[in-house]
């Protein structure tokens, strides 16, 4: 890892640390085998539950460093009602889809290819603000620039169709009519 990584990926970090004060944080080192070239240094930090809620948190660092442009990036964050391997794959996942050459940003999604977890009707996820934890998440000073932490949502493909058609507030004024709880992966469409 060189330098620049290293400063990076230590941002991300204490940036998570200090917002999620008083919950335990894991660092997950990732090893994405042959495909390790794409996000070289990726980690996840694992976050557990505590006085900013009781879910677990998912967030990868790695990401900015290798897809900043004039100091600004992102990294993704995910949360679930349990603490899983599963979520931290889909954190590799998003990263290596993010940096192999489809730049995420807000209102982008991205297929699965499997249900979130089994018996889920989600099965894509939506990039998005990172509403559940607000600004002072999403906006992470790196060296040289900021990360933007932006959200991965899971949904479902009825309403990344809702969201082509009828656009991203639409859909976003449909999960607050419904008052969904995301971290369900039970949870029913909302459309």
């Amino acid at each position: 890892m060189n330098n620049a990584t290293q400063a990076a990926a230590e941002a991300v970090e204490a940036h998570v640390r200090v917002f999620f004060e008083g919950h335990d944080v894991d660092v997950v080192d990732c090893d994405l085998g042959s495909r390790q070239d794409v996000v070289p240094a990726l980690r996840v930090l694992v976050v557990g539950p505590g006085p900013r809620g009781g879910g677990w948190v998912y967030v990868t660092a790695g990401c900015w460093a290798r897809m900043q442009e004039d100091g600004c990036g992102v990294e993704f964050v995910m949360t679930s009602a349990v603490r899983h391997q599963r979520f931290i794959d889909l954190m590799e996942m998003i990263a290596y889809y993010h940096c192999g050459g489809h730049q995420l940003d807000v209102e982008h999604s991205l297929p699965i290819g499997e249900p979130w977890v089994p018996g889920s009707v989600c099965d894509q996820l939506l990039i998005s603000l990172p509403y559940l934890h607000g600004p002072d998440l999403e906006v992470c000073p790196m060296p040289g620039g900021h990360a933007r932490i932006l959200w991965a949502l899971p949904v479902t493909t009825a309403e990344i169709e809702f969201r082509r058609e009828h656009g991203h507030e639409a859909l976003e004024q449909r999960f607050d009519d419904a008052a969904i709880i995301p971290t369900d992966p039970f949870r029913a469409s909302v459309v």
